[in-house]
């Protein structure tokens, strides 16, 4: 297909041959689908993880330099392009190295030396080129799971979020403080680089979920770097704290008062750089671990003030490391249960050599699962059925009472489909059903849109009408047991209630009024669209023959005398001036009507 565009937000598809990168529908981006089970693998968890293949290959030593062309040429790049990931493992080494060195210059440094100068100028060079790259980056859409391209969508969701303190952190403000005259307020400004560290705590998170690292290493090394950069950034502040005093009171802090053995601290400004980082250093780690002071300890009060709430804060994360600590030990937590369900599906995949469509899918599904847990049946496994029912009449009720195929129908009968249904995600270019296929479930739109698509003899697509919410497909397959007539092909993250074949059938057999008045919409609701008005005489063909089942069961029940079948069958909506195919009815007019006159005289 040359293209389909969608609805509001500038969100579209594009075609393959629009990008040497291949887009799909949905990929994970934690999940490299090229995972076999080889030594080599085995041996490059890295590599896997960042999705490259610096190999010969088919690309030679071209790989390289198409990979760059591909990003700098000006067009939208595809998140999962293996440079672009580069790209941002570029990004994250220097977020890293901005995430503890802000803090050491803002304590430690009034106007840096001219080596660090030179590479804090690389640095912000580095990000400035970030996020120009970031306004030709495509995006996931969080609520249609769509790859959006448009340039101005791109634009605007990033001047929307993180843009201004992107651009801000860039500014040189070591050149700002000295041109502002050494200001101490224009320090504090620096600090907006501390944003920088939320990419490094996205990185671990995807690390995390990773099953070619292992989990006990990842957690371990994500709980030493929060140890020592809360550590790190304390020593920076305890000596800050001391620095913004005047000189004839820095004897009066905590390092200026400081006597070890023979060496004093009292002209500390003098000692190096080092020695000063270490004790301060020192000083965290004894205060975080509150094993008591001894010759370091608070003197003044800011200091005095900030020891308390840092202690306060040295709880929470005591807390924090030894609650994480436990869970690994006993293990059991969520994301270890995920990690260990996509091992085993890797595994069967990797076994059949499943294609990389299948594999997509299948974890784009166990990846939704367990970011949205969406499943009712983890959640109310041990709900009573009784309260079950209950709470899926409070959820689905108001969605399958707008639904047209059911309009005109008892409240008895909607009630006895929405107790019986199940909640079903669904992710962007995934078919439900395929044209000509046995269909053994009906569905129900509550949130998304999808496309029935017609194909051709030639094979071509044609898109026959869209699904949105209060629609619903297959209905047609199971109530006239035919084959599906059309493709239902996801289009934007959706959101479905299912019911199966079996189940609607058992109610329909209760329910044989409702089950005609279906019908009855059924032909209705399709005359609008010309190739869905081709399955007319099917429809019809079925009205007729639940006619003349409806017949012979009356004619049954008034043979044999059953007043309470017949009263019954009555209700439903069996016609009892309605004769079978030999012309023969349940009883004489003038006996059937003295007959309906006693069933419902006493009623």
């Amino acid at each position: 297909m040359g293209g389909i565009s969608g609805g509001g937000g500038g969100v579209s598809y594009r075609s393959g041959g629009e990008s040497d990168v291949e887009l799909e529908d949905y990929k994970v981006d934690d999940f490299s689908d090229g995972i076999v089970e080889s030594r080599g693998n085995r041996f490059n968890p890295l590599t896997n993880f960042l999705g490259l293949d610096f190999g010969g290959g088919s690309g030679g030593k071209f790989t390289v330099i198409n990979g760059i062309r591909d990003i700098s040429r000006g067009s939208i790049v595809h998140p999962d392009n293996r440079w672009y990931k580069a790209w941002t493992m570029f990004i994250m080494i220097w977020a890293l190295y901005s995430s503890f060195f802000t803090p050491l210059e803002f304590g430690f440094f009034r106007g840096l030396p001219e080596n660090l100068f030179i590479l804090d100028i690389a640095g912000q060079v580095a990000f400035l080129m970030d996020i120009v790259l970031t306004f030709f980056v495509a995006y996931r859409d969080s609520h249609t799971y769509r790859m959006v391209y448009r340039r101005s969508s791109i634009a605007l969701r990033y001047l929307k979020s993180s843009f201004i303190i992107d651009l801000l952190a860039c500014m040189p403000w070591d050149i700002i403080y000295k041109a502002a005259g050494e200001k101490e307020e224009v320090r504090y400004l620096l600090l907006i680089r501390l944003y920088r560290v939320h990419r490094v705590i996205l990185f671990f998170h995807k690390m995390e979920k990773d099953i070619r690292i292992n989990y006990l290493f990842t957690r371990i090394v994500k709980l030493i770097f929060v140890e020592l950069y809360c550590t790190h950034t304390a020593a920076c502040i305890f000596y800050y704290l001391a620095t913004t005093l005047p000189a004839s009171q820095e004897g009066y802090t905590w390092i200026g008062s400081l006597k070890l053995g023979d060496y004093s601290y009292s002209k500390f400004r003098e000692i190096d750089l080092w020695t000063r980082y270490t004790t301060s250093m020192y000083f965290a780690v004894v205060t975080m671990a509150t094993v008591g002071y001894g010759d370091i300890h608070a003197v003044n009060m800011r200091e005095m003030i900030f020891a308390m709430v840092y202690i306060s804060f040295d709880m929470i994360l005591g807390a924090y490391l030894i609650g994480n600590m436990t869970a690994l030990i006993v293990k059991g937590s969520k994301t270890e249960r995920f990690r260990d369900k996509m091992a085993d599906i890797m595994r069967y995949m990797n076994r059949n050599k499943l294609g990389r469509n299948i594999r997509g899918q299948i974890t784009g599904h166990l990846r939704l699962q367990y970011e949205s847990s969406y499943t009712e049946v983890a959640a109310l496994q041990d709900i009573p059925v009784s309260i079950r029912a209950k709470i899926a009449q409070t959820l689905y009720l108001p969605y399958i009472e707008k639904v047209p195929l059911f309009r005109g129908c008892s409240s008895e009968f909607i009630n006895q489909i929405v107790i019986r249904l199940h909640e079903e995600f669904f992710l962007p270019g995934e078919i439900i059903m395929e044209q000509g296929s046995v269909v053994d479930q009906l569905y129900f739109v509550c949130h998304g849109v999808l496309e029935e698509i017609g194909i051709t003899k030639d094979g071509s697509e044609e898109i026959v009408a869209l699904l949105q919410p209060d629609n619903s497909f297959g209905e047609i397959s199971i109530l006239c047991n035919i084959p599906q007539p059309y493709t239902v092909r996801v289009s934007e993250l959706c959101r479905l209630l299912r019911l199966d074949k079996q189940s609607f059938m058992n109610i329909l057999e209760i329910y044989f009024h409702d089950g005609r008045r279906i019908l009855n919409n059924l032909l209705e609701g399709k005359e609008s669209n010309v190739r869905i008005k081709q399955l007319e005489s099917d429809i019809t063909f079925h009205i007729s023959k639940q006619e003349a089942e409806l017949a012979l069961k009356l004619i049954s029940a008034a043979f044999y005398g059953d007043l309470y079948q017949l009263k019954s069958l009555i209700r439903a909506g069996a016609d009892p001036n309605k004769a079978d195919y030999d012309g023969r009815s349940p009883l004489p007019q003038e006996d059937m009507k003295t007959l309906l006159y006693t069933l419902f005289k006493n009623q």
